[in-house]
């Protein structure tokens, strides 16, 4: 042990949930709770330790504890939502207008949960993707089940090329997004999804957004650091592509963990 080392931020991460398959055998079925790499690296980049979350289902034939996800919350000194299976329209009180719009309401019943007692905690969430969105419904929101059908726009928010899709954003002026980026007006990001903001949550504000007016940040105005992006800054490191290094944001979400 280095004396006067100061502790590494401890950060949690929410798990991706993966259902076992009708039929199948073997670990497809099983239930997978997983992390996708590439958020993990970003996030330890700045040398932090980097836990994920798993859910707690107090019902399980597994259960041999009473841990809490409260008790993540203690011990841990912030959170990510990662990104991943669409949040159920029954969340924000709608039913899916198609089946493969259903989302997982499992995993929003535990991030719903894990976020709330972030909040109450007061310790700093950044949600990302399916994050953002989560943290919207959380305040009461909701979202379009589906941009491309829902709201007209010329901008690709999705496409087969995954991680290589990109279009640009716009910040809000006088936001916290302009603050941390020096000025900067917005910059070009990797864009992955279909659900975006339809109406805002309480205390929630627009942060970021895109050219056709889907909103691309939010930002909670209570009293602890509650933030979302619907962009990707774990696939930002593309070699050839002027994407925004989304540095300051991860250092302004660390920031607060040590305040």
């Amino acid at each position: 042990m280095i004396i006067g080392r100061r502790r590494p931020i401890r950060i949690g991460l929410s798990a991706r949930i993966f259902h076992p398959e009708q039929g199948a055998s073997g670990i497809k079925a099983k239930t997978l709770q997983v992390l996708e790499q590439s958020i993990a690296q970003w996030v330890m980049a700045r040398g932090v330790l980097v836990l994920m979350v798993p859910s707690v289902v107090q019902d399980s034939a597994l259960m041999r504890s009473n841990i809490r996800l409260r008790d993540y919350a203690e011990y841990l000194d912030d959170l990510i939502l990662q990104g991943g299976a669409d949040v159920s329209p029954l969340a924000y009180g709608e039913e899916p207008l198609r089946p493969e719009w259903g989302g997982d309401p499992v995993r929003d019943a535990y991030e719903l949960e894990l976020l709330q007692e972030f909040m109450e905690a007061g310790k700093p969430v950044l949600g990302i993707c399916r994050g953002m969105q989560l943290i919207n419904v959380a305040q009461g929101g909701t979202l379009y089940q589906d941009l491309p059908s829902q709201q007209s726009g010329n901008i690709a928010h999705e496409h087969g090329d995954f991680d290589r899709n990109v279009h640009s954003v716009s910040f809000a002026e006088g936001g916290m997004l302009a603050r941390w980026f020096a000025g900067a007006s917005g910059g070009s990001v990797v864009s992955i999804h279909h659900q975006g903001i339809k109406s805002f949550g309480r205390d929630v504000v627009v942060e970021a957004s895109a050219e056709d007016q889907v909103v691309e940040a939010l930002r909670w105005k209570g009293k602890s650091f509650v933030f979302g992006i619907q962009w990707h800054p774990e696939f930002h490191q593309q070699p050839g592509v002027d994407l925004l290094d989304c540095m300051p944001l991860l250092e302004a979400f660390l920031s607060a963990a040590r305040r």
